[in-house]
């Protein structure tokens, strides 16, 4: 995965002429990869349960619009409250994640407890909450501006952490790879497993704190802010980020209901014979999926300083894209989320460098549709153990993409 991200920016960097290698292009695409990013590392659990949810895109566009709601229309209006109280963007958070949860909890009962194919709720939820947008909204009205300390969750220079800030949190990521390399060492060694020899370890840590400082310095502070020329630093969107996907690698690797996501998704007669609670483990995961969905639509909302009523149309494609380009199976049992979030920065790394191309958005889609299939066709192909076919269909997949980002320029 670091691998083939790695071609996509060179190639990228070298076709569009040295503008892709940029701080301003890097720091950019790391905020339009995390609402996706977020969402994906939810819809790994999903798919790894051997379900799917279509209707994340929905979804997030009307949790995105009742969080605008309650601060455009309900806090002012219905309340008298006023407009820019200091607790309104967090009323807002609350309501969407609670809403979240809830709408999450209906799609996944009625799949766990009612037995309906996942693919069929979700799809039912693709339409009925993208109408209740447009309900709400009244046939398509906007609702801006919304409150500044919940606009600043979208990043932007002043949704960002500052010069010094931004360096706390790269020495605060490096303490915990390290500590990470060593947390790991010292549980394989307690149930006597083979460990890596010392100087991997210290060359691994090593390693990824170099990434973590080079990425700040490049990044985060070598991107100027272009209202007070300070760097701009970390936006808000990236720290969310951060924090999500260490709370979700706990969840999936370190706690129970991650371990009995897992087992169902290897096999659901067996989980459920050894005792696990199948149903409300299938139901959760729903849960936790309109809670990332809430705080997605509070990102992309808070960029844009608006809802609309279009708000995350073909997130679900590209959100189910980012967890299989990341190595989840729709075979079930097999995802990280590691994975998924750097399959996001790869979907968002391909539509960014498109854009720099001047490439149209249907043959974007199309390049976009190839990478999906070709990613579904290499698992397919590893997990048949027919490793010349998984090369065969990748390096189909990558000349077709070529043929099409060459004609699409043209």
């Amino acid at each position: 995965m670091v691998a083939a991200l790695a071609v996509i920016w060179v190639a990228f960097h070298i076709l569009s002429g040295g503008d892709f290698l940029t701080s301003r292009n890097l720091w950019n695409l790391s905020v339009q990869s995390t609402s996706i990013a977020i969402m994906a590392t939810g819809m790994v659990l999903i798919i790894v349960s051997r379900n799917i949810d279509l209707s994340v895109g929905s979804l997030l566009g009307l949790l995105g619009y009742v969080m605008a709601m309650v601060q455009t229309r309900w806090i002012p209006d219905t309340f008298d409250l006023g407009f820019g109280r200091w607790y309104t963007w967090i009323v807002a958070l609350i309501v969407g994640i609670a809403l979240g949860a809830a709408l999450g909890a209906v799609q996944g009962a009625v799949v766990a407890y009612g037995g309906v194919p996942a693919f069929i709720v979700t799809l039912g939820g693709f339409l009925v909450w993208r109408g209740l947008i447009f309900r709400m909204g009244e046939q398509g009205q906007t609702l801006s501006p919304l409150d500044d300390t919940f606009s600043r969750l979208g990043g932007g220079p002043s949704g960002s952490l500052g010069e010094w800030r931004s360096w706390i949190l790269g020495i605060i990521g490096c303490a915990g790879v390290s500590f990470s390399i060593y947390l790991a060492r010292r549980r394989r060694r307690r149930y006597d497993l083979g460990v890596r020899p010392f100087a991997v370890d210290v060359g691994l840590a090593v390693f990824g704190c170099i990434i973590i400082l080079a990425g700040i310095a490049f990044v985060a502070v070598g991107y100027e802010s272009p209202i007070s020329g300070d760097p701009t630093g970390v936006a808000y969107p990236v720290v969310i980020l951060i924090l999500v996907t260490i709370g979700m690698v706990y969840i999936a690797r370190r706690r129970r209901f991650g371990r009995y996501v897992f087992a169902i998704g290897g096999n659901p007669e067996a989980a459920e014979l050894g005792g696990i609670n199948t149903r409300k483990t299938l139901m959760m995961t729903f849960v936790l999926m309109g809670i990332l969905c809430a705080i997605s639509a509070a990102i992309q909302t808070a960029r844009l300083d608006a809802a609309v009523t279009n708000l995350g149309v073909q997130n679900e494609l590209d959100v189910i894209s980012a967890a299989v380009i990341g190595g989840t199976s729709f075979a079930g049992g097999i995802g990280t989320i590691t994975g998924a979030v750097l399959g996001a920065v790869i979907m968002q790394s391909l539509r960014s460098g498109m854009v720099l191309l001047r490439i149209d958005s249907p043959s974007q889609d199309i390049v976009v549709g190839v990478v999906l299939v070709s990613a579904v066709a290499v698992d397919a192909a590893l997990r048949l153990g027919k490793r010349r076919l998984a090369g065969i269909s990748l390096t189909v997949g990558l000349v077709l993409a070529a043929l099409i980002v060459q004609t699409g320029r043209q």
